[in-house]
């Protein structure tokens, strides 16, 4: 009966204050917390997607699963980084993941206004980095995974990684609200650091996906017990979260997906029987004059290993134990052209694209390899090739799933057609030859390299 009687008390004393008139109402959400508090259980219950903690895990959920998932394949994606770029040293990754740490310090210097007061930023800051060392140190040497490059036993996580995400997450906190601009720039800087820690031959693949998502979980777990200590979220919030975007599609993202070959891409070549299957990597962005339509472009680098053949006589003799293994074929490829997108609900958009552009393809060798070749590998270098760079088109689909209005994973579908010339040079041996050099140098091979990528982007919208 006393919790009747304090509903209803409740209840009439909210008509009393609107049958008043009063300038000050209250938040009808405040007056539920008021009633659930005195021990009547009237409350919402809020989905579990929709819940804070899950919503601030799925980034670095996705992060340490991909490490997990890379991990069996860090060998062969390092073999593809020493292939195509064997001499890559550029520091800039040392200094560059401080980058958005300064941008932060750099704004409120400026006056330009964020979600904390630079004192309080500073100690969520500093609380952020304090869990990020503990976390990476503690698994560094624990672990003890050799670098690539062999130098030392300290390779996961990456400490770098870890910085730069740590840093890029503190200018989001602090700045996402003001302009998306920020969160991406952040995130930009601190993919580009992994990115040269993986070139520079420092960290294995999965190193660098789980430091950044340890630098995302160490700056939200920084950022909420300070929040805690102050009992808010923040001392500008209130006035930052006022602040609305144009509602235009415009995004830009990070993807990643498996490529799998509708021809095989050597056919005429007659250097492989079957279709093949790679990965694609890269950026795409689209900016918007409306809410259906923009203009969009995409960079992507696909890699496409090729099974090794037993080699055989024309009457079907085998050739002992050897066999042609063919280096993968990859390709660096760009686009631009129009998009479309739909928005079926606040939580789920429908973008179509169809873009055309170039691919240029990288070199590669062809060896034939048997127990009784006296060479590193017991393997011959008999030929080089090299596809001429060639037009891309490509279309597709993609689905993307909203956390918030900034930010979004999409699955999504791509086809892609590239018609290429393959001109093939073999070794001196056969040079040495005027009849098979006059038959074989220079060959030319036309090939049509027809693919479908399925993958995730995780996409950020601005």
């Amino acid at each position: 009966m006393k919790k009747i009687a304090l509903a209803s008390g409740i209840l009439l004393h909210l008509y009393c204050i609107k049958a008043q008139d009063t300038i000050q109402s209250r938040n009808l959400s405040e007056d539920l917390a008021l009633i659930n508090s005195s021990g009547y259980m009237f409350q919402e219950k809020t989905p579990f997607f929709q819940k804070e903690w899950v919503k601030k895990s799925v980034a670095p959920a996705l992060l340490f699963t991909a490490a997990a998932a890379t991990w069996g394949e860090k060998e062969n994606i390092r073999e593809v980084r020493n292939r195509y770029l064997p001499n890559f040293k550029v520091k800039y990754d040392d200094y560059l993941q401080y980058a958005p740490a300064a941008a932060v310090y750099g704004l409120k210097l400026a006056g330009v206004k964020g979600r904390n007061n630079i004192g309080r930023a500073t100690l969520s800051y500093g609380t952020s980095l304090a869990i990020m060392a503990i976390l990476v140190n503690s698994i560094k040497y624990t672990a003890k995974v050799e670098r690539p490059d062999g130098s030392k036993n300290n390779s996961f996580p990456s400490g770098h990684a870890a910085m730069a995400f740590t840093n890029a997450t503190f200018l989001h906190k602090e700045y996402g609200l003001v302009n998306p601009a920020y969160s991406i720039a952040g995130y930009g800087a601190a993919t580009l650091t992994g990115l040269g820690r993986n070139l520079n031959n420092r960290h294995w693949v999965p190193d660098i996906l789980a430091g950044a998502g340890i630098g995302i979980i160490s700056t939200e777990l920084g950022y909420f017990f300070i929040d805690k200590i102050y009992k808010n979220k923040g001392d500008n919030l209130s006035l930052l979260s006022r602040i609305q975007g144009n509602d235009y599609p415009s995004f830009l993202s990070l993807k990643m997906g498996t490529a799998f070959g509708t021809t095989n891409f050597l056919k005429e070549s007659e250097l492989d029987e079957k279709k093949q299957t790679g990965f694609e990597g890269g950026l795409e962005g689209a900016y918007f004059f409306s809410k259906k339509w923009g203009v969009g472009a995409d960079i992507a680098f696909s890699s496409f290993p090729i099974k090794s053949q037993r080699i055989t006589f024309d009457d079907g003799q085998d050739f002992g134990d050897h066999e042609i293994k063919t280096q993968s074929m990859g390709f660096l490829a760009a686009g631009i052209g129009p998009y479309f997108s739909h928005e079926l609900s606040d939580k789920w958009q429908l973008t179509l694209k169809l873009t055309g552009g170039y691919a240029a393809t990288a070199s590669g060798k062809v060896f034939v390899k048997g127990n009784d070749i006296n060479a590193p590998d017991n393997e011959l270098q008999i030929a080089t090739y090299k596809p001429k760079p060639a037009f891309r088109w490509n279309t597709g689909a993609s689905m993307t799933y909203k956390f918030n209005p900034g930010l979004g994973l999409t699955f999504y579908a791509d086809y892609n057609k590239i018609n290429s010339t393959i001109r093939y040079h073999f070794s001196n041996e056969i040079k040495e030859s005027a009849e098979l050099d006059q038959e074989l140098n220079n060959l030319t091979a036309k090939e049509k390299i027809n693919y479908i990528t399925l993958g995730l982007r995780l996409t950020a919208y601005f």
